[in-house]
This record gives C-alpha cells, sequence and structure tokens, in this order.
C-alpha cells in the first residue's frame, strides 16, 4: 500500500499517511525503493513527499543500534520554493528527528 512521508514543521514530527491510517513519529527509517512526489498545484503544504509503495519497508524510530546497518551517502533536500527535490528516487532513507533526511547505503 502507498504511503506518503513528510515532515510536519509545526510539530516537529514526521508525518506517515496512507488510506488507512496517519501517524506521526520523531524519525523514520525506510528501508526500501521511495520516490519523490510533486504536486505543485495544491493549495496547502505539503507540496512534496516521499513515497512508498510498501508499507512494511517503514521502521518508527529507529534504534541507533539498527543504524549501524547503514551510512550516509548524501541529504535528501526538498526545495519548497520551487517545489522540488535534489533526488527524485532511490533506496534507504532516514529522517531524522532534526528534521534532517538522509540518503543510505547498507553497510556489507
Amino acid at each position: 500500500m502507498k504511503s506518503k512521508i513528510h515532515r510536519c514543521n509545526c510539530r516537529k514530527v514526521w508525518s506517515i499517511q496512507n488510506r488507512k491510517f496517519k501517524i506521526t513519529v520523531q524519525s523514520i527509517l525506510l528501508n526500501g525503493e521511495w520516490f519523490a512526489e510533486l504536486k505543485p498545484e495544491r493549495k496547502c503544504e505539503p507540496k512534496g513527499f516521499v513515497t512508498t509503495k510498501k508499507s512494511q519497508e517503514i521502521i518508527y524510530n529507529p534504534t541507533s543500534k539498527y543504524l549501524e546497518k547503514f551510512i550516509i551517502s548524501d541529504k535528501l533536500i526538498y526545495d519548497k520554493k520551487n517545489v522540488n527535490f535534489n533526488i527524485k528516487k532511490g533506496n534507504c532513507l532516514l529522517f531524522a528527528e532534526d528534521g534532517t533526511c538522509y540518503i543510505l547505503k547498507k553497510v556489507i
């Protein structure tokens, strides 16, 4: 089932939403394929969010021990003014508590 992930800056949490539920958490590990979705014609925010087709790949508030399996390779940056992401798709993201989104690679 498709899920959308975006940052709620007013509450300083990440929001995950699909057609069955909506949940907010401090951090998220997305251990799977993701895509940037843009809707610049929307009147309200968010106009850009990350989507994934498999909800079971979303891990809420991952432990630091679990995150040791990954290394940070880059940052995913959302340009709110131009409604655009610097990278459109990939695998493995960490939505950190401080609001930063990191692109991860698995450690072999």
